[in-house]
């Protein structure tokens, strides 16, 4: 028996629009150059009623991330538009009903079914992973629980409690959380501000040394320039996870600018390995050295992120244990599921990265259950830009264990943020370091969203 507070899903459209970016950023081996943002447009009703209430949702398809693979990168996100498309369709003519979570279930499992479907019909080599098909979906995701507020006129992240789920965290996660909902893991209100986390790409240039043409285009170019411009006091370094002496090297030169420019700054590190890592001693073997050649990046490194393989089903030899008793080690392309949470605390780690392009849904799951098992919790994002970001800052603005925010979308692709300057300036135009995450405390996702522009309707 449902809710009267329950809606039925009406409509789903999907576009799409290109964004170039102004540099390229290299991560995991991979250079990403441009990328595509998915935006869903959801309308609604509650039950028993006919007034129609729109909900949005937005993401950048970083496939080169969730879908590495050697079928070439125009390939892949041309597969995951068209699940995204087929979705929507399937979405929209099974007449859902019922809260946010109960309804983005029976959408996953939609999802699942449509990747398996493609993999047959167009003959893939390789199945469609399930971070891809999570972050196709995750507009659409979003949409619901953005239509959801609106249509209640609250923020959407108020009404994950009793009075408004059909059914507690335990359905969807396990018995340990009879009785619980995600609102008891969120604050009551978003932090006032947050601190964001700047990323150091591999191909950043650090100093004007570095720099072989200027692009002049009036934002900074090296990290000199960015953190005499934002105040920025957290660092995320991209690092090769298979070369140690470019990693040591890259890390204490890092350490070096910041300190010169800024040394009376409170300053927080973190390492991504992007699963790189050939084995457990060579982050251990990192940061003996780092400890021993630059004892402030070892002292400032505040977490590790995924230095191993996603698939944790195989190479089950390689934990994370030892490096966990150092700092934390948070779990980000692994995370698809409660089951893969599990797994990876087996495998030693300490903590998880929630990202919104792994589904709204998924991200106050996850969250609730990394709360509950007193993990170290980050958000990231997926060099999200415009609305996906201002969605990823309110998601990590809710959750009280989370100090610091990951936003790179206005060092690669400020042009996405264009739309949201006139109202949102602040949140992508950093001071201090800082962003001020209570401006997100509106119906819905708690923002406005603004017009994206399209590339082609319905994500064809």
């Amino acid at each position: 028996m449902g809710k009267a507070t329950d809606i039925n899903l009406k409509t789903v459209e999907n576009s799409t629009r290109a964004f170039q970016y102004r540099q390229p950023m290299k991560f995991g081996g991979r250079v990403v150059e441009d990328v595509c943002v998915l935006r869903t447009e959801v309308s609604v009703t509650q039950v028993g009623g006919r007034k129609k209430t729109v909900g949005v949702g937005e993401m950048t398809m970083g496939n080169a991330w969730a879908w590495p693979s050697k079928i070439p990168s125009k390939v892949t996100l041309k597969l995951l538009i068209e699940l995204a498309k087929r979705l929507a369709a399937r979405a929209q003519d099974a007449s859902l009903t019922g809260d946010p979570l109960q309804i983005t279930h029976r959408i996953g499992k939609l999802r699942d079914a449509i990747s398996s479907e493609m993999v047959q019909e167009y003959k893939i080599t390789e199945p469609i992973p399930k971070l891809a098909a999570m972050m196709a979906a995750s507009p659409l995701e979003a949409a619901i629980h953005d239509a959801f507020g609106r249509l209640h006129g609250r923020n959407s992240f108020d009404l994950m409690s009793a009075e408004f789920l059909n059914e507690d965290l335990s359905a969807y996660l396990n018995e340990e959380f009879e009785g619980k909902y995600p609102v008891d893991y969120l604050s009551e209100k978003p932090k006032a501000t947050m601190p964001l986390y700047h990323l150091v790409g591999a191909l950043d240039p650090l100093s004007g040394q570095d720099i072989k043409t200027r692009l002049d285009d009036g934002y900074p170019e090296t990290l000199e320039e960015w953190l005499q411009s934002d105040g920025i006091s957290h660092l995320k370094i991209k690092l090769a996870g298979n070369n140690i002496d470019w990693d040591v090297g890259r890390i204490v030169e890092v350490t070096r600018i910041s300190e010169a420019v800024a040394p009376e700054r409170n300053w927080k590190l973190s390492f991504d390995f992007n699963e790189q890592c050939p084995n457990e001693d060579y982050v251990l073997d990192l940061l003996e050295r780092i400890e021993r050649l630059s004892r402030l990046s070892f002292d400032r490194l505040q977490y590790i992120e995924q230095p191993t393989p996603r698939d944790l089903t195989t190479r089950t030899e390689m934990t994370v244990h030892r490096i966990s008793r150092l700092r934390p080690v948070v779990i980000d392309e692994s995370l698809t599921d409660f089951a893969s949470l599990r797994l990876a605390r087996q495998r030693g780690y300490t903590g998880v990265a929630l990202k919104a392009c792994k589904g709204q849904s998924e991200a106050l799951l996850m969250g609730a259950a990394a709360s509950h098992y007193k993990m170290f919790t980050c958000v990231q994002d997926l060099t999200c830009i415009g609305g996906s970001f201002l969605h990823s800052a309110s998601l990590a603005s809710r959750l009280p264990k989370v100090a610091a925010i990951e936003g790179n979308g206005r060092q690669y692709c400020p042009m996405g943020n264009e739309a949201y300057m006139q109202q949102y300036a602040p949140m992508f135009r950093v001071r201090y370091g800082t962003i001020p995450t209570e401006l997100l405390d509106g119906p819905g996702l708690g923002f406005d969203w603004k017009p994206l522009g399209t590339d082609s309707p319905s994500g064809e």
